[in-house]
């Protein structure tokens, strides 16, 4: 009755999927969780055992939505980091080059058709993307209908089957292995890395600092007097700003020249560090002397300036002409949708969105110098939306053969360069191409899911075969793809690019495109300096992992 029903009403089983998987993949067993995508493919092959089938235009039309915004949102960040942030993405290379060497060997030893390999990628890298760009490449090798669909159930399958083991290693791994050979307290060193980088406190992920970093304070003037405002804020590296002065019971204009008089009434606004390290020399504190506040405005500005790209938080307020920087402190900074700890040492990215505060002007004086604010815009250009799609599927049409070996970029490889490049386009020129974040976040996550869940459906009846076939050889090859490029990784990023321990680890998370490993990092050192690392490599291999599809499925049918 009920495989009859969702035979009938195949989106009935779509929706089933999305809901039971998410539902499923919400629970977390200590840093371990599955997540909805492979909540959805497991209830999906479980439900494809009904016979349920949605349409293949549905499924294509979501699967070229989703890598579009996927390479829209990473665009920026991508072209960002290559050749500027060469020591990281050495790591993403490494990642790649590793994993194709060990499936090559999975092929040749344990004779893995294309399809089981490249789910064995996807797996490997727990990157789902995979799936869409090698079933593409799988359905352009001239096999029969019956034999294609069959390779690509095997990918969902081999896919499923190695994501929760490599999942789990590469947790482990970053977390809890890791530090051991590298004979490290990882809580320790990313509290010495946090200072190392001007930080005054180690907060972790879902943690307030005691107090907060950016502070207002009134000061009654005494041996700072005779000194101009502009010699007091540079004593102290421009973290402190002067936003009120009033003087025998009037306001006075801050002009940067104005010189302090003993008995001034002055409103101190910066960095909580500075202000501590200020306050003896500043005067006695006042109470309450009646001002307002000085830091009242927040604003969200996309970093484009090539010049910045590089520079930490504190070089860019140094090479910040006086005028232009006073007042305006960064409070966030935000990478790929994940909050980078905002250090004086922080290294910024062009891309990088930046939360200035400060008085209204100054922030707004601030945004026009860095780059462009990013406006709460609900509105979406469906015609660049759409040029780029219609772009992507064209240039998913250019393949050849590369030693004698057949790749096709498909409608998966050729959208996800152009979502790039459109991105791109998009961070140079922000008055074209409104994308808001939270409509492509929708595109990414529901045009996956629904991907996920209609090649789940369709994979269901093969997938005891190959599990049957296989065994435990899938599971071990795949906690093997995690631990031999990790370990190549740790060797490397230590030895030869000096990289500190907690970016280091982050950055293996990120080439492993693993979320969770990331969480479970952030967990173990107590603040987030892991994230500096992993948002490059994640941002590197997001993009070139799925690419990497359509070469092992040309790989594994030429040699398999």
């Amino acid at each position: 009755m009920i495989g009859e029903l969702l035979r009938s009403q195949p989106e009935i089983a779509l929706f089933a999927s999305l809901a039971i998987g998410y539902f499923i993949g919400s629970f977390r067993v200590g840093p371990i969780q599955l997540g909805g995508v492979c909540g959805t493919l497991i209830v999906a092959l479980l439900l494809g055992q009904t016979g349920a089938r949605l349409a293949p235009d549905l499924k294509n039309i979501a699967f070229a939505l989703f890598i579009f915004a996927l390479g829209f949102t990473g665009g920026p960040q991508f072209f960002a980091n290559i050749g500027r942030g060469w020591r990281y993405g050495l790591l993403s290379v490494v990642e790649i080059v590793s994993v194709l060497v060990l499936i090559m060997i999975a092929v040749l030893v344990m004779r893995l058709d294309a399809g089981t390999a490249a789910g064995l990628l996807a797996g490997a890298a727990t990157e789902s993307a995979v799936i869409g760009t090698a079933s593409e490449a799988i359905a352009k090798l001239g096999f029969s209908d019956a034999e294609t669909l069959r390779l690509q159930a095997n990918i969902v399958t081999a896919y499923s089957v190695s994501y929760l083991f490599g999942l789990i290693t590469i947790v482990l791994f970053t977390s809890q292995f890791a530090p051991l050979l590298l004979r490290v307290n990882l809580r320790e060193e990313a509290e010495r890395v946090w200072h190392k980088l001007g930080g005054d406190g180690a907060f972790g992920e879902g943690q307030r600092a005691a107090a907060p970093a950016l502070v207002g304070r009134a000061f009654r003037v005494g041996t700072a007097a005779g000194g101009t405002i502009q010699a007091l804020e540079q004593k102290h590296g421009f973290n402190l700003t002067i936003g009120q002065v009033r003087r025998n019971g009037a306001d006075v204009p801050v002009e940067p020249q104005l010189m302090l008089v003993a008995g001034d009434l002055i409103l101190v606004g910066g960095r909580r560090e500075a202000m501590v390290a200020a306050a003896a020399s500043l005067g006695e504190e006042v109470v309450d002397a009646g001002f307002g506040q000085i830091i009242a405005e927040k604003l969200d500005v996309v970093l484009t300036r090539s010049d910045a790209h590089g520079l930490t938080v504190a070089q860019l307020r140094e090479r910040a002409k006086p005028e232009e920087g006073r007042g305006i402190y960064i409070a966030a900074v935000t990478r790929l949708e994940t909050t980078v700890p905002a250090l004086p040492g922080t290294e910024l990215n062009r891309g990088d969105v930046l939360t200035l505060v400060g008085a209204k002007a100054d922030v707004e004086r601030g945004a026009r110098h860095l780059g462009y604010v990013l406006t709460a815009t609900q509105k979406t250009d469906f015609v660049y939306l759409g040029l780029g799609v219609l772009l992507g599927m064209a240039i998913g049409h250019l393949g050849g053969r590369i030693g004698g070996v057949s790749i096709a970029l498909g409608t998966g490889g050729g959208c996800l360069l152009s979502g790039l490049l459109f991105g791109w386009i998009r961070s140079r020129h922000p008055l074209v191409g409104s994308l808001p974040s939270a409509a492509a976040q929708i595109l990414k996550d529901f045009g996956l899911a629904t991907f996920i869940a209609a090649v789940g459906l369709s994979a269901g009846p093969d997938a005891i075969k190959l599990v049957r076939e296989y065994g435990l050889a899938l599971p071990v090859a795949r906690i093997l793809m995690v631990l031999v490029p990790g370990l190549l990784s740790l060797w490397i990023g230590r030895a030869f690019l000096k990289l500190e321990a907690p970016m280091l680890l982050g950055a293996i998370a990120g080439q492993q495109c693993s979320t969770p490993a990331i969480s479970a990092l952030v967990g173990v050192t107590g603040n987030s300096t892991p994230v500096i690392g992993y948002t490059i490599t994640y941002a590197l291999s997001n993009i070139l992992l799925p690419l990497m599809g359509p070469v092992v499925v040309g790989l594994a049918g030429k040699f398999g």
